[in-house]
């Protein structure tokens, strides 16, 4: 069966043509121009994944993104973007969403990021997520490394006490480096790992998630867990 896309964009001719591109790529589309269409065609047929421009009149991307989060719901949802400030795709992970493009963008690359994510969707439902092999924890269940501790079957984790409040791309993030702790994961590893993709070295996507999972992890006189190797990637390590 066909998976569904529910595209919400209010520029004709890119919500056309994006769902063109999609249709012929084998997915089944409910294209919308605005934010409250968007939310009334979620709530009536919750589809498999969503793609959201966030700068739509009245109810916007962000809103929608919001709203649906606020609700439980967890299906993916891509923004399409035209703002290239790194605070203005915080304020989509911030908002709830799974993964960003930024406009102008390939159609190809759209396709790669709704392949990752439905994947994704797919493994956290059924099989297991592919991360690297290692011994089970020694609790049977949760994941404890650097003062964290993390349930993968609840997708909960905490830092000491504290519970931390993350989207499914940071937890799958934080759940990689955790599982590796102490051991250097270069760029191409973990686009592989997390997105299913390697975006290339030119994309800002990876340090974006991690800046943002630091100010969820950080806290004030406490060393920081996750750190950059230059050149080469991240490594989580209590200093």
């Amino acid at each position: 069966m066909s998976q569904t896309v529910l595209l919400a964009e209010d520029d004709r001719a890119i919500r056309n043509a994006l769902e063109r591109a999609l249709t012929l790529e084998g997915y089944q589309v409910t294209a919308v121009a605005d934010g409250v269409e968007a939310l009334a065609q979620a709530h009536r047929t919750p589809p498999d994944v969503l793609v959201l421009d966030v700068m739509m009149p009245g109810i916007d991307g962000l809103q929608v993104c919001r709203v649906l989060r606020a609700e439980g719901d967890r299906t993916p949802i891509l923004m399409l973007t035209a703002l290239v400030e790194t605070q203005d795709r915080i304020a989509g992970l911030d908002a709830g969403a799974d993964d960003y493009v930024v406009k102008p963008f390939d159609v190809e690359e759209v396709f790669a990021r709704l392949r990752a994510l439905l994947r994704r969707t797919s493994e956290t439902n059924g099989a297991p997520v592919d991360v690297p092999r290692q011994a089970p924890e020694p609790s049977g269940r949760l994941i404890e490394a650097a003062g964290l501790r993390m349930d993968p079957q609840a997708r909960r984790a905490w830092r000491g006490a504290r519970e931390l409040e993350l989207t499914r791309t940071e937890f799958e993030l934080l759940e990689l480096l955790a599982r590796n702790a102490g051991i250097v994961l270069d760029h191409a590893t973990i686009y592989d790992r997390i997105w299913g993709y390697d975006f290339g070295p030119g994309s800002k996507n990876l340090a974006v998630y991690v800046g943002y999972l630091r100010r969820k992890l950080d806290e004030p006189g406490a060393p920081q867990l996750i750190h950059t190797v230059r050149g080469v990637g991240y490594v989580l390590r209590e200093d």
